[in-house]
């Protein structure tokens, strides 16, 4: 820190432009609001997006596609995110919703889908919303049950 890095607090020093006092501030007269139109009368309100008549951007942009609202989205966990939980101890037999969410991995309002990649080396009772085909057989080989919610 040095003489030449000092400046004054936020907000504690006024702009320059003295706007509306007069001629002799250099801004009197209009008060830099031009001459005539809409903008330069008092109670002058614009639409939001308004762009002065011309085809404003929200309307010029395509729109396609269709967004189902009634689309169950999931959380996918993989088969080796499970394994590494077992691996540090954090689960024994059992994985279930709270398990995940008291190990930071999805959150309460969360539906968890389990998906196939990596594999797993123990037997596991896993109960979560849905599974992949891949990840249900990959369970039941190592003599595990997957339930789903």
């Amino acid at each position: 820190m040095n003489l030449s890095s000092l400046k004054p607090a936020k907000g504690s020093v006024k702009s320059t432009k003295r706007i509306a006092r007069g001629q002799g501030s250099g801004h009197g007269g209009t008060a830099t609001r031009g001459h005539k139109g809409a903008k330069s009368r008092s109670g002058y309100k614009s639409k939001i997006g308004f762009e002065g008549g011309q085809m404003p951007l929200q309307r010029r942009v395509p729109k396609f596609g269709f967004k189902n609202f009634n689309r169950v989205e999931y959380t996918g966990l993989n088969l080796d995110t499970l394994q590494s939980l077992v691996d540090n101890k954090k689960v024994d037999d059992t994985v279930t919703i709270e398990t995940l969410v008291n190990n930071g991995l999805v959150s309460k309002k969360e539906r968890v889908k389990i998906l196939g990649r990596g594999e797993l080396k123990v037997k596991l009772t896993v109960e979560v919303h849905a599974f992949s085909k891949s990840a249900k057989a990959a369970i039941e080989a190592q003599g595990g049950e997957a339930k789903t919610l």
